[in-house]
């Protein structure tokens, strides 16, 4: 591993003037992704600079109207034993206690979940159901992008020189609403998503009002597929209208054949992880009335 220097800056300035100054530098939140690339290789780094020391970035806040902001190095652990986070939002928690073992939720972010941009990241399918926003800073300001808009490329993301991630924003989910994530994998821990499946679904008389759906590991990003959604709209949640949004996800699917699966296996699993996400959805908006 390439020699870096090493900062800690305690101020969001501080740290967008340290990247601004420095075109090589790396930042660290929980370094579970960033230290393994570092010491194979695959990226390099000038100077490392550790945002946990950063107020803004470690702050959990669940506003009055239930919306929630989560700071960019916020660790798993935190979002699993928050008591508020698992009321509103268990899907969330759920999410966060599948990121890698416990060792590996003591520091791992959702933050640099979502930075790393891999196409098989569990909690970005979620977020994108959730309807969460990135909230960035740099050297022009601050800026919001939608999570579904944030992944540009396998490990590639929307920040620009100079900037970086400082919270994920999700709106207030409205009564009888639901969200899931599930995933197929070979294993029961510590293992890369064959296909995932995040799911939202919000009802009002008797129909679907809203829907949201996203897949990972069968397209270059995690692939939103908002014709999913839409073809819900107004229509009874019945088997029969989850299974054609269900279709409708694996059609937009793009997958490819690895070690985990082939790709006509990867897209055969898009509709089923997608029906059962949805359904899951479905159970829990019904359970909140």
């Amino acid at each position: 591993m390439k020699a870096f220097d090493y900062a800690a800056p305690a101020s969001l300035p501080e740290a967008v003037g340290l990247l601004a100054s420095q075109p090589a530098a790396r930042l660290l939140a929980g370094g579970t992704d960033l230290l393994v690339q570092l010491r194979s290789g695959r990226k390099q780094a000038d100077v490392v600079i550790d945002v946990k020391k950063i107020p803004e970035l470690n702050e959990i806040t669940l506003a009055a109207d239930h919306s929630l902001t989560i700071g960019a190095a916020v660790p798993c652990y935190r979002l699993t034993d928050h008591p508020a986070v698992q009321a509103h939002y268990p899907a969330l928690t759920e999410v966060a206690s599948w990121i890698g073992g416990t060792q590996i939720q003591g520091r791992a972010s959702l933050g640099g979940n979502l930075c790393n941009a891999a196409p098989s990241a569990d909690s970005i399918p979620l977020l994108i159901a959730l309807s969460a926003s990135a909230h960035i800073a740099g050297p022009a300001g601050r800026r919001s992008v939608p999570v579904e808009a944030f992944c540009t490329a396998p490990g590639r993301n929307q920040l620009t020189p100079g900037e970086l991630l400082v919270s994920i924003h999700i709106p207030a989910p409205p009564p009888r609403s639901g969200a899931a994530y599930l995933r197929f994998i070979p294993r029961n821990e510590m293992d890369i998503a064959v296909v995932g499946a995040g799911a939202s679904l919000t009802l009002a008389n008797g129909v679907i009002a809203a829907a949201r759906l996203a897949l990972s590991s069968v397209a270059p990003t995690p692939l939103f597929v908002p014709a999913a959604g839409d073809s819900l709209l107004g229509q009874a949640p019945t088997p029969a209208a989850l299974e054609a949004a269900a279709q409708l996800a694996q059609a937009a699917a793009s997958p490819i054949s690895d070690m985990r699966g082939s790709a006509a296996y990867r897209r055969h699993l898009c509709a089923v992880m997608a029906r059962r996400a949805l359904e899951l959805a479905l159970s829990r908006a019904q359970e909140n009335q």
